[in-house]
């Protein structure tokens, strides 16, 4: 079963929202991995209505489920250990040299 117009236009959308969150000037380390995870919902939508018509759809929605928490709980532990080292999570806190 393919996607209709409609679901691939608001995925997009979704995906370029995320994408200007991302790439956005942001003060805070939070704001960045909230677009970023933002991206990986869209994507996950796109992959679990694409992957409806296949047999196997569970297999692939799932693994693309455990790689995007994955890479939640490391963006995560990134930023504990920055307001750690640092005391907050303002980029302009702490240089690319001192990392």
């Amino acid at each position: 079963m393919m996607m209709n117009s409609v679901e691939v236009i608001s995925f997009m959308i979704v995906a370029i929202c995320g994408l200007g969150a991302f790439i956005s000037n942001h003060k805070h380390l939070l704001n960045v991995l909230l677009g970023l995870e933002f991206v990986m919902l869209s994507i996950f939508g796109m992959v679990g209505v694409n992957m409806s018509g296949v047999g196997l759809e569970v297999v692939f929605v799932m693994f693309f489920l455990v790689m995007t928490a994955c890479e939640g709980a490391l963006g995560l532990s990134l930023l504990v250990s920055v307001v750690r080292s640092h005391g907050n999570d303002y980029f302009s806190s702490f240089g690319i040299l001192m990392c």
